[in-house]
């Protein structure tokens, strides 16, 4: 039976547990559709239900635990009356209004069953998920040595020895910003030259404190709760060696949540949702928020903040509605 709302929320994380907090809080009855337990970073709460500790969250002041954030912004949705429906948003059609949604829990052909939800506006903050190495054990020890992001975590290398997986501009951003925690960065690149610009690529070479590793790539990862050391494999030779470090952080890109709003809703060359004046997208009525809109500076922070505004901005666009 199809449910009908003034607002639905696709997705979680900071940025969509933000947007609901604020809609809640504004008596719009928000429903979210935050997704489905996964082992990987797309999944209810998003990437911080992988992350131990963050210290660099605002008012925690000795940090706090990723999932114990995540539960605390959703105790505070659905505290104010936020509906949160644990399944993932499967197809939806924003080509008239009411918008249709349609869940993974829907049991049939998506074609022949009706909407799951019929909703006057829709706030997307499904995130983006980074691109892992695939090798064993990785994504359980994400937050034991295993990173995808220097800024959260670099200060927890504070005189150790780590590595950096890439050759694109992030990962030469990635190790440059490690060099001032780290003793030694190693840059591991697949290829024997780097993808990144001229520019970073000279900045990183310059720096003394990284050492590149040419045509190797990650083949194992050693230590029981914690990461010791990682097993590289050279591409030509097949040769393989050991390399002691505490810290791997994988910098090889991210890949937005956005496959069912494809031919919905416009998106990027890179399949970022494109938003303008805030959060209003090239639907009107649809909203987007978080990683899922932002390449530059995924931050839980920035990605809460952009969910309060999605909020505010849907808030407004339905009483202007109402009253025109």
């Amino acid at each position: 039976m199809t449910q009908k709302t003034k607002v639905a929320i696709v997705g979680s994380g900071p940025a969509g547990l933000t947007a609901a907090i604020y809609s809640a809080r504004a008596n719009l009855s928000p429903v979210m559709i935050e997704g489905e337990i996964s082992s990987t970073s797309d999944q209810p709460g998003g990437q911080l239900m992988l992350t131990t500790e963050i210290e660099n969250f605002p008012g925690f002041i000795n940090g706090i635990d990723g999932p114990e954030l995540m539960g605390n912004f959703k105790a505070q949705a659905e505290r104010f009356g936020t509906l949160i429906h644990s399944a993932k948003v499967s197809k939806v059609d924003f080509s008239t209004r009411p918008f249709r949604l349609w869940t993974t829990d829907q049991v049939g052909d998506l074609n022949d069953l009706d909407p799951a939800y019929e909703t006057d506006s829709v706030i997307i903050s499904t995130g983006a998920r980074s691109l892992m190495l695939g090798v064993d054990r990785e994504i359980e020890l994400i937050g034991h040595g295993v990173s995808t992001c220097a800024t959260c975590d670099g200060f927890f290398f504070r005189g150790k020895e780590i590595a950096v997986v890439g050759g694109g501009d992030s990962a030469m951003e990635e190790a440059i910003f490690l060099t001032k925690f780290a003793t030694k960065v190693y840059v591991i690149v697949r290829r024997h030259e780097l993808r990144a610009s001229k520019i970073m690529a000279d900045r990183a070479m310059a720096n003394t404190k990284i050492e590149f590793i040419w045509e190797s790539v990650v083949s194992e990862l050693i230590g029981e709760n914690s990461l010791e050391a990682i097993v590289l494999q050279n591409r030509a030779t097949k040769e393989t060696s050991k390399l002691l470090v505490t810290g791997l952080f994988v910098a090889i890109g991210h890949v937005p949540n956005t496959d069912i709003f494809q031919g919905q809703i416009d998106l990027d060359e890179n399949n970022y949702i494109i938003t303008h004046d805030g959060t209003y997208t090239s639907v009107e009525g649809v909203f987007a928020c978080g990683d899922v809109q932002d390449h530059k500076y995924r931050q839980a922070i920035t990605a809460a903040g952009s969910g309060c505004m999605a909020a505010i901005d849907t808030e407004r666009w339905l009483e202007h509605q109402v009253t025109h």
